[in-house]
């Protein structure tokens, strides 16, 4: 069973009273009021490094006949997007969202000097900052610790799967996290809500004693709202696509149903593994492949019939892409850039970046072309709402994926 752990939630309790007179990050502890509360993002982690060559086939290129065989897509397999580049066929499902002009391709996405480990490496994805964990607190983070108290809601951050991604960290305002969500509910006894109110005693003494004596009893009232909003909206929802039967189509039909369910959710997480594939590739990819496409269709395909799809922009990620050049094994090993999506209707759609050179590598990897915080950017300024400068700690110019 996948409650909310009372250990954790009291530690997180602790630390936010602890936190309650640190100074905050370069000044984005502002007022951030969203451009518009409905609009939701949702954020899928494809863990262990995903083979952007075969996911946007440079077919194109000549390079890529000649380094790939066991893994190389055929070209006239491949879905053409444009001369150069196309779909891995595994994709089929994303092309009516391509020709409809709501699916943007960002090419070549990474970060100078790039990590090849996939520990250090997400870390920077989830800190968009090179630093990693060392920066503090996540990208997602930092947006959610901007809202004002007033207007935050306890479900504004959700994750939904096994561990929170470290993107989700915040130091004022804690992302839910939940397995199932009809398993996710508060479990706690008056002894324990006695007991974290001493701990808020203890931290808060040195004259915050008071606010954080409510910031407890608030956190409490929250998680109990919280796990019973998501399990009401998750129970009473009927949906209007054919999800299939795969972890990551039930992580986005429990968004879809909390969307849809009138949570009050902005910022969505998924985490979609398996993409470590240092031996046997070809199979193996494809197949988290069609399990992405289909997911991705099927879930676009309930919001559009339920009415939510103008709300919901969709953004992938991974920690890096992989070698050129594939390995002994069938497989590719750890690897620097590689595409990133953006789907949704709101998008417009379209190839966004070059295309890396095969040819001219770093290392023998590709060299990236667009920094990812680039995206995160656009995301925060024109959809989410905020200040991407203070939330990302730097500028990064936007694309023109979003009208």
């Amino acid at each position: 069973m996948t409650p909310m752990r009372r250990r954790d939630f009291l530690a997180s309790v602790a630390a936010s009273a602890a936190c309650l007179c640190a100074a905050p990050r370069s000044g984005i502890m502002e007022s951030l009021l969203p451009t518009d509360p409905d609009r939701v993002l949702v954020l899928l982690q494809m863990s262990g490094g995903n083979d952007g060559l075969s996911m946007v086939v440079p077919f194109g290129m000549d390079t890529y006949h000649k380094v790939r065989r066991a893994s190389r897509i055929p070209t006239e397999s491949v879905l053409k997007l444009d001369a150069l580049v196309g779909f891995n066929p595994s994709l089929k499902a994303l092309m009516p969202i391509w020709e409809s002009g709501r699916l943007a391709v960002i090419q070549g996405a990474g970060y100078p000097s790039p990590n090849r480990s996939h520990f250090e490496s997400m870390d920077i994805w989830h800190a968009a900052d090179t630093r990693g964990r060392d920066a503090g607190e996540g990208w997602v983070g930092r947006w959610a610790d901007a809202v004002p108290d007033e207007t935050f809601d306890a479900n504004t951050v959700v994750h939904v799967g096994g561990d929170k991604p470290w993107s989700l960290h915040a130091r004022r305002h804690a992302a839910v996290a939940f397995a199932r969500a009809d398993l996710f509910k508060w479990h706690g006894t008056a002894d324990e809500q006695a007991a974290f109110e001493r701990v808020a005693e203890t931290t808060g003494r040195d004259g915050g004693r008071d606010d954080a004596i409510e910031r407890i009893r608030r956190a409490i009232r929250d998680a109990q709202t919280s796990s019973s909003a998501i399990r009401n909206a998750a129970a009473a929802y009927k949906p209007k696509a054919k999800y299939g039967n795969s972890a990551l189509s039930r992580q986005l039909a429990t968004i879809a149903a909390l969307v849809h369910g009138g949570v009050r959710g902005r910022v969505y997480s998924v985490t979609f593994g398996g993409f470590d594939t240092h031996t046997g590739q070809r199979a193996r990819h494809d197949a988290l492949m069609a399990d992405l496409g289909d997911s991705l269709a099927a879930f676009l395909s309930d919001l559009r019939e339920q009415g939510h799809d103008k709300r919901v922009v969709v953004m992938t990620f991974s920690e890096f892409g992989r070698r050129i050049e594939e390995n002994a094994s069938g497989g590719t090993d750890h690897g620097t850039a590689g595409p990133m999506f953006v789907v949704g209707t709101p998008v417009v759609g379209g190839l966004y970046g070059t295309h890396p050179s095969l040819d001219d590598t770093d290392r023998g990897d590709l060299k990236f072309n667009v920094d990812f915080r680039r995206v995160y950017a656009t995301l925060i300024d024109r959809w989410i709402g905020g200040d991407a400068r203070r939330i990302l700690d730097g500028e990064f110019a936007p694309l023109p994926f979003l009208a």
